[in-house]
């Protein structure tokens, strides 16, 4: 296991060589911060990048008809009257933002509640408030190839779906008016990694066996994936 000696060759070996980076975070303190505002960055900069490229009154009128295609023609016109391309930006962005703090400080209670079984586990809830951005980071990849998508395309009527090029939504084209179209978009490739890494992370701050780790891991997303097929089949 190579040693870790800085945040930010940390948040180059996550993506290869994580076991080094989860124990060398857990003998430091206040790195964190830098996986931190990486994620934060790379989950506000593709929407601000798209609003800016795509044609929004297309934008506009492609979000109407695929999500309020049940309301009457007035009620769509009004819907398209309150949508103004700096009022959409702003939504994006602090999504974006509160996003992820959010998610990650129900996760870091998650983690910490499900790992204070093991005795020789001294971590608490803000040490895994801080490993849940390094877990997170597999979204620089998805937002990188976002960009790169983006930066390519002519044409400027392009769905949104392009924000998760990693998605089942965008790789196999499901379309927004489908009732599997949100449950698509949150079933992602990074989020298999992210639970990849929590597995490390957890083998790596815990006496748990990969075995065990890896079932804390994956658990709430299966739950919540699994609930959400649930009800959209029954």
């Amino acid at each position: 296991m190579s040693e870790v000696t800085n945040p930010f060759q940390a948040c180059n070996n996550i993506f290869f060589k994580p076991n080094g980076v989860f124990k060398a975070i857990d003998e430091k303190n206040n790195w964190s911060w830098i996986p931190f505002f990486v994620v934060i960055l790379m989950s506000v900069l593709p929407a601000y990048l798209y609003i800016n490229f795509v044609d929004f009154e297309w934008y506009k009128n492609m979000l109407v008809d695929t999500q309020y295609g049940e309301l009457s023609p007035a009620e769509q016109d009004n819907i398209r009257g309150n949508m103004a391309q700096p009022q959409v930006m702003v939504a994006m962005i602090m999504f974006g933002i509160l996003g992820p703090i959010v998610f990650n400080a129900i996760l870091a209670l998650y983690l910490n509640l499900t790992t204070k079984s093991d005795e020789e586990n001294l971590n608490g809830y803000t040490d895994w408030y801080g490993f849940t951005w390094w877990a997170g980071m597999p979204v620089v990849v998805s937002t990188l190839l976002g960009i790169a998508l983006i930066s390519i395309e002519d044409n400027h009527q392009i769905l949104p779906t392009i924000l998760s090029p990693l998605s089942v939504a965008y790789v196999f084209n499901v379309s927004m008016e489908s009732d599997w179209f949100g449950f698509a978009q949150a079933l992602r490739l990074e989020t298999l990694w992210s639970v990849y890494l929590i597995t490390v992370g957890i083998t790596q701050w815990t006496s748990f066996d990969t075995k065990k780790s890896a079932i804390i891991a994956a658990a709430p997303f299966v739950i919540i994936m699994g609930v959400w097929a649930l009800m959209k089949l029954f």
